[in-house]
This record gives structure tokens, C-alpha cells and sequence, in this order.
């Protein structure tokens, strides 16, 4: 299912509060980025028990009961994680990863909040959650009539969102400092092929590991950590990242003069990530048009030029990196400065081009 409008951690709370309560609701995202999680959160914060079914693992009699005899008729009883007297969340996990005949029991559970003779307490609430196909996540197509009997919600990934959320619970400060700097990776696409990548879940298993080694953790482990949690690229820059953190190496050094771009074979990560982080630091504090530049932002142009000599000095690659154009094909940073780039060092210029 497409995503027309989509809402962020911070305010899906607020739409569950006013939708979840009258209709049932289902929501949509990535792996990884907190579904089941805010789901509970949000049953927490209603003072209801959230029971969890997950759709993969349950056949039709999980949801329907088994027959009973009761006097001289048979009747379906309904099993005890669903048939409480008490009103709760009921969450359905990977709903849209069950079989079609699994879904079909569902029917009447979502749309009447009934199971046979059995009815949900007043005060329940009824939360459907999956992964979209396009996430190469295992989903199956929903029949049009259960689409219907829900409203549904798309989750996108918020770096704002997340990070303050992890100032608070614990996430080890080295990766709550680097996603300041790159919110951009906290979330990548799910690849086509069987490989890590980055979400917010795989971020918070690189923390709950690294806070495990401590302070033995060497940097030959975390690289293993990081390439087994993370997306290939960001465990590559997060593990530069780390040996600025701990050789005190960082970007500042380098406009200021007081450290030099690093030239050793086994620091080219470390290139790559300042590289990367300079580019960043162009774009952000560079403005559109020259003649709005205050003299801080002249002075940054005027010494940025001079490093993106000293950069092609040490890998061409690294400086056409800097000033490479968007993954559009536009430009990212700003066309004067690109322009006096292109006049005061052609060279660079040529091989951008």
C-alpha cells in the first residue's frame, strides 16, 4: 500500500488517542522503525494490557477456538489470550504477513470486535500493524473487504523524533552524537538482497552491544558490530566517526589548521568520513546567495577552497565527493560558491565534471 500522507513517531500517540479508540486502526512502515514499540507505549498510556498476535505465527483455530459441546449443541470457544473480561489492546502484528485464511478470521474480530458468541470488552481497542511490500519485508496481499474494516496509518522513521527519544534511554553517546550530525542515517531502504541495514532498531542493537564490551570494545569488534546492525556505508562512517571521538581527530581541527586530512592507507575511512562531514558543513552554513554571506561565511568559503586543495592532494576522490552534485543531479551546494570553485581550481573542477 502506497503511503499518501504519513505521520511521525512523535505524532502517531496523538492519532491512535482519537481514531483507535472508535475504529480499528492499521499501521504501515519499515522494519524496524518502532511499530510495535509506540503500539504498547500508546496501551500503556490507556492503562490497557496489550496482548500481541503476530500474524506469521497463528493458524485460523488460534483466533476462532475449537468446537466445544455445551449441553446438546457445539459451540466455538474462543482461546483465553483473547477471551478476557477485562478491556485491552488487542495488537496485530505482521496481520498482513498471515495466511488468507488467517486474515479471514480476522474478519469479524476487527470489524464487530466479536469472535463467535464472544464480544470485546467495552474499552478495547483493535491496532493492526505490517510491513509494505516494497520493504522486501513478507507481506501478502489484504482482501479488499479487510482493507475496509480499517483505518490505515503510514509510519515514516523521524530522526528528531528518535534522537530525543534516545537522550533519555540510554542509547550510547557515541551514536546519539553522530546522528546529530548524520539524522540522515538512521534510516536506510531495506536492500534487495540478504544484507544489514539502518533503522532505528538496528541503531538501538549496535548500543545495547557496544554498552555490553564497554570499555573493550576495540575498534576491529565494533566495526563487526556496527557492519552487523547497520547499513555497509554507515557502519563504515560511524566507524570513522568513532576514531575522531577517541584520537580527538574531528573536523574542526582541520578548518582551523590544527590537524591535517589524514594520509594513512589504513585511515582512509576516516578520510571518507571527514569528507562526508565537511560536505555537510558546506551545505548547512554556506548561504544561497554570496552577497548574504556575513564575513564568517566568507571567511568558510574563502578556507574551504583552500582545503579542497589539500584534499585533492590526497584523494581527488574525496574532493570531487565534497562538491558532488545531489542524487537528483542538482547541485547541493551553493552555484557561487560551485562557480568559484570552478574558476580558482579547475583542475578539480574538470574531474567533478
Amino acid at each position: 500500500m502506497q503511503a499518501t500522507l504519513t505521520v511521525t513517531p512523535a505524532q502517531l500517540p496523538e492519532v491512535l488517542l482519537h481514531v483507535a479508540v472508535v475504529r480499528p486502526v492499521f499501521l504501515w512502515g519499515a522494519p524496524g522503525i518502532g511499530k510495535s514499540s509506540l503500539v504498547r507505549s500508546f496501551a500503556d498510556s490507556l492503562g490497557l494490557e496489550c496482548v500481541t498476535l503476530l500474524g506469521t505465527q497463528l493458524a485460523p483455530e488460534d483466533l476462532i477456538g475449537v468446537p466445544q459441546i455445551v449441553g446438546d449443541r457445539s459451540r466455538f470457544a474462543p482461546p483465553e489470550t483473547i477471551a478476557r473480561q477485562e478491556p485491552y489492546c488487542l495488537f496485530l502484528d505482521e496481520l498482513n504477513a498471515s495466511s488468507p485464511e488467517v486474515q479471514k478470521a480476522f474478519y469479524s474480530l476487527i470489524l464487530e470486535r466479536r469472535i463467535g458468541t464472544y464480544e470485546l470488552p467495552a474499552g478495547s481497542v483493535v491496532i493492526g500493524a505490517g510491513n509494505r511490500a516494497t520493504d522486501n519485508a513478507l507481506a501478502r496481499p489484504m482482501p479488499s473487504a479487510l482493507v475496509n474494516r480499517m483505518i490505515h496509518v503510514h509510519l515514516r522513521a523521524s530522526a528528531d523524533d528518535w534522537l530525543s527519544w534516545a537522550a533519555t534511554s540510554g542509547i550510547h553517546p557515541w551514536i546519539v552524537d553522530y546522528l546529530v550530525q548524520r539524522p540522515d542515517h538512521l534510516w536506510s531502504a531495506p536492500p534487495k538482497t540478504e544484507e544489514p541495514f539502518s533503522t532505528p532498531r538496528g541503531w538501538h542493537m549496535l548500543s545495547d552491544a557496544m554498552h555490553s564490551y564497554g570499555e573493550r570494545l576495540d575498534d576491529e569488534t565494533l566495526g563487526l558490530l556496527a557492519y552487523g546492525t547497520l547499513s555497509a556505508a554507515h557502519a563504515s562512517a560511524f566507524r570513522a566517526y568513532v576514531k575522531t571521538v577517541r584520537h580527538a581527530y574531528d573536523l574542526d581541527a582541520v578548518i582551523k589548521g590544527d590537524a591535517g586530512w589524514p594520509r594513512r592507507p589504513e585511515d582512509r575511512d576516516l578520510l571518507y568520513f571527514l569528507s562526508e562531514t565537511f560536505r555537510a558543513r558546506l551545505v548547512k552554513e554556506l548561504p544561497q546567495s554570496k552577497e548574504h554571506a556575513s564575513p564568517a561565511g566568507r571567511q568558510l568559503a574563502f578556507r574551504a577552497k583552500n582545503l579542497l586543495v589539500e584534499l585533492a592532494g590526497v584523494s581527488l576522490e574525496c574532493a570531487q565527493l565534497v562538491i558532488a552534485a545531489g542524487d537528483d543531479g542538482a547541485p547541493v551546494l551553493p552555484s557561487w560558491f560551485l562557480v568559484e570553485v570552478g574558476r580558482d581550481l579547475p583542475r578539480l573542477a574538470a574531474a567533478r565534471g
